[in-house]
């Protein structure tokens, strides 16, 4: 009986919503399927019937929001928001007298609402910004968890889902179908020197002490390790290492860290560990262990090595950041109404963990805010909102040359934090290494202005 209660309330919508339940398009039998709209009520997945009776899922904005929305079709399945929220789209709310009135007359009923938390304006902005590179966006209420916008490129048209679908599957080039935002697996760069900071934080009081004088590379053994460009930043504390995203500094930092304390910090900010939110998300992961060599610790340390993370993860750690320590329950689905508008069920934001004090929070957010206003982030500054944040640039070789990833990630209004934003594109030159704190510039100026 208590298992039963606990199905009933628990488990019952998962096993519902759960892609492997042949059962749950049963509904559609009696339901016409429901619409996904945005914040302010574009619509954004639709069914249209022929005169003929004929029912097509239509996606009025095609591949903008291909990933997150994801499609539905008899024949290939459901992905993104389709899946998570089939069972509410099959569901029938209509007036009840209604719902009499066309099984009578053996009429479909309409299929709720699902009014999301993305905003089509700032997805827009976000896909443009993009332009031709590979890469993904997340954009998130810092103070709620919504997400407003979440991009993949490559995309597809879902509209055309079923003609294309040979092509797709066999693009291992270009991986269209894959939602590079939550399900992307990416050496982080410079942006895990939160991470390495917080630990360097965490096991030494007297932090603030810290001093290394960088002339441009760091060995340990017969491991080099050169700052961006062999560019010597001279003496530096924490805050200006940080700012200056000083990689010597850091592999340094790493050498005198705990490496089991160093990993439970990682593990605070979830790597290993399985992420919150809505859609499917790849874990998180840092390698290091009592029997990493001093070249892994250095290279894990400024965002290289093993370590992966995805830009969905890295939007939760700016989240906690800008929360005071706290990560928000992400979520994208605002509240359910029935066909009419009237509404039946609506999600309120709640805390998902803290994970670093609020002490800790306030001396990342000061050096996050440094690299705005006088670090590698700098043309971020002087507009007319506030931005903290960290970039990134992870290299990885190819057979036709060393290529890196830009990142950026971090939040604006800085005393009152408002966006949190995560940026990655692939593939970039050396010389375009700064390509994601532009792109993340050119979104948040659409937003503000």
């Amino acid at each position: 009986m208590g298992y039963l209660v606990y199905f009933s309330i628990v488990r019952a919508k998962l096993v519902v919503n759960s892609p492997y339940n042949q059962r749950q398009d049963a509904y559609a039998q009696s339901v016409i399927r429901g619409k996904l709209v945005d914040k302010n009520g574009n619509t954004l997945a639709e069914t249209v019937v022929d005169e003929d009776g004929n029912e097509s899922r239509n996606y009025p904005y095609g591949e903008l929001f291909a990933h997150v929305i994801g499609y539905s079709n008899d024949k290939l399945g459901k992905t993104g928001l389709e899946s998570v929220e089939n069972f509410e789209l099959l569901t029938s709310n209509a007036f009840f007298i209604e719902k009499l009135k066309n099984e009578f007359s053996e009429t479909k009923n309409m299929g709720d609402t699902v009014v999301t938390t993305l905003d089509a304006d700032l997805q827009q902005a976000a896909y443009q910004a993009l332009g031709e590179n590979k890469g993904a966006v997340v954009v998130m209420e810092a103070a709620t968890g919504k997400i407003l916008a979440m991009v993949s490129k490559p995309a597809y048209d879902p509209n055309n889902i079923v003609a294309a679908w040979s092509d797709l599957n066999s693009d291992d080039t270009n991986s269209p179908l894959l939602n590079r935002a939550t399900q992307g697996s990416y050496a982080p760069g410079s942006t895990f020197k939160v991470v390495t900071a917080l630990s360097y934080i965490r096991q030494n009081a007297s932090y603030r002490d810290y001093t290394y004088d960088c002339n441009g590379e760091i060995t340990e053994g017969d491991i080099t390790i050169h700052c961006f460009g062999g560019h010597a930043h001279g003496q530096e504390d924490l805050r200006s290492s940080f700012a200056n995203s000083c990689n010597a500094s850091f592999a340094n930092i790493g050498l005198q860290l705990d490496i089991s304390q160093y990993k439970k910090t990682a593990e605070d900010m979830l790597f290993n560990k399985a992420l919150p939110g809505d859609l499917n998300t790849s874990k998180s992961s840092f390698a290091l262990d009592s029997s990493s060599g001093s070249g892994e610790i250095m290279m894990t340390a400024m965002g290289q090595g093993k370590t992966t993370v995805s830009p969905y993860h890295m939007a939760l750690i700016a989240e906690a950041v800008a929360n005071g320590g706290t990560v928000m329950q992400p979520y994208l689905v605002e509240y359910v109404t029935n066909y009419t508008g009237t509404q039946i069920r609506k999600n309120v934001p709640k805390s998902y963990k803290k994970v670093m004090t609020s002490d800790e929070a306030a001396q990342l957010k000061e050096y996050m805010s440094a690299v705005v206003e006088e670090g590698t982030g700098s043309v971020l500054r002087g507009r007319s909102y506030t931005v903290a944040g960290k970039t990134g640039t992870a290299e990885y070789s190819m057979s036709d040359g060393e290529k890196t990833h830009s990142w950026f990630m971090g939040f604006t209004n800085v005393d009152n934090p408002e966006l949190v934003i995560s940026v990655i594109t692939e593939g970039s030159d050396g010389s375009s290494s700064g390509k994601a704190v532009s792109i993340a510039g050119e979104i948040l100026d659409s937003y503000y202005n």
